[in-house]
């Protein structure tokens, strides 16, 4: 983890900035499904967001804002479910997660945060 800066001097990220490193975290540890936290190591969307709260690289407000860009874009994509929900579908790739949380970045950014 120190490699992403994780454990020095960790300082909150906005939306935006939290979602980026949300896909670098499961880049360098591997996404899963079912599981926040696999018995590999792996995690899945909201197990990077809770390892990233916990270690102080998003604050719980800015972590649901961040939730909140999530669900705006799948719903745009057509799915009502929750994120996590979502992220344990078996037609999901890991492609496909990176795709939508980069695009919930994004929009978060357009927003200013």
């Amino acid at each position: 983890m120190a490699d992403l800066g994780l454990w020095q001097d960790p300082r909150p990220l906005k939306p935006s900035f939290h979602l980026l490193q949300v896909i670098e975290v499961l880049t360098r540890y591997g996404w899963c499904q079912s599981f926040d936290f696999s018995p590999t190591g792996r995690m899945c969307m909201r197990g990077a967001q809770t390892f990233l709260e916990s270690t102080g690289h998003v604050t719980g407000i800015d972590r649901e804002k961040a939730v909140n860009y999530l669900q705006s874009q799948l719903f745009r994509q057509g799915v009502s479910m929750r994120f996590w929900e979502w992220n344990d579908l078996s037609t999901n790739t890991f492609r496909g997660v990176e795709a939508t949380i980069s695009a919930a970045s994004d929009m978060a950014r357009k927003n200013g945060e």
